[in-house]
């Protein structure tokens, strides 16, 4: 679990409240229902108005993920393949069939049966775009609904204020409850710019984000199996497919890993 999202947004409104002691004022001074069941409510309504009842759900399915969801290191997913490449060498191909039984990843588990099963390469490396592809369209629907949340609450919040400013015009004969009124209203277009930036907007980013990293660490893992099927000798596959990963993402250890391998290399060619 990565606990950015979480992290964040806590600082976030934890600077908010800070804000508000600091000024004197207190959190109950936000804490209205009637924006907030305006802001919250009419956000989620147009958001589901603008798409359909199924990227709904599907985003609602999603949102644990945002807070839950796990960063893939590509070091453990190079090593995995790279055992598999060893298997593969020493007992064939066919070896990997037991390989498939025992993952829990859908998407290797396919790749592997199909290397066991003799599918043609060609063949395999389109099955497995098109499912990279179709993972990723179905990961984005949902950041973009919890985005399209945060372009409309900031105006949901505008529409609330300006129905409590004609209520405030109802009482312009008592003057001493103008200000608390007025104080009110402005709330409304508060709780529109905090949900877009301090919920919606981060949600939908961190979807987003967590869509691209299991994008590439789908595609890492094609290319590797693909190198498997196609017979690569384990540390040469190795190496090329940490060429594929940012070195930012390559943990200390798997760096240490490649430096030794390298000395070997050299030693050996000494």
């Amino acid at each position: 679990m990565d606990p950015a999202t979480i992290i964040g947004m806590l600082a976030a409104f934890g600077a908010l409240f800070a804000m508000l002691t600091l000024e004197g004022s207190s959190v109950s001074a936000i804490l209205l229902p009637a924006p907030m069941v305006l802001v919250f409510g009419a956000t989620i309504a147009v958001g589901i108005a603008s798409g359909t009842i199924a990227d709904m759900l599907l985003a609602f399915k999603a949102l644990p993920r945002a807070f839950k969801g796990k960063v893939p290191k590509p070091a453990d997913t190079i090593d995995q393949v790279v055992g598999f490449a060893e298997k593969a060498r020493r007992e064939g191909l066919l070896s990997l069939e037991s390989e498939a039984a025992s993952v829990d990843d859908p998407f290797l588990k396919n790749a592997l049966q199909n290397i066991a099963d003799g599918t043609d390469g060609e063949e395999l490396r389109i099955l497995l775009e098109d499912e990279i592809q179709t993972r990723t369209a179905s990961d984005r629907i949902a950041g973009k609904f919890f985005t399209t949340l945060g372009g409309f609450a900031p105006t949901v919040g505008i529409i609330g204020t300006v129905v409590s400013l004609t209520h405030v015009l109802e009482n312009l004969s008592t003057p001493d409850k103008l200000g608390p009124l007025i104080a009110a209203a402005f709330v409304a277009t508060l709780w529109g710019l905090l949900s877009a930036n301090f919920l919606w907007l981060p949600i939908g980013s961190r979807l987003r984000r967590l869509s691209d990293l299991e994008n590439e660490r789908m595609t890492l893992l094609m290319e590797g199996v693909l190198a498997v099927q196609a017979g690569s000798q384990p540390r040469l596959l190795g190496e090329r497919l940490r060429a594929m990963v940012p070195a930012n993402a390559l943990g200390k250890a798997d760096k240490e890993k490649d430096k030794k391998a390298d000395k070997a290399s050299m030693d050996k060619a000494a």
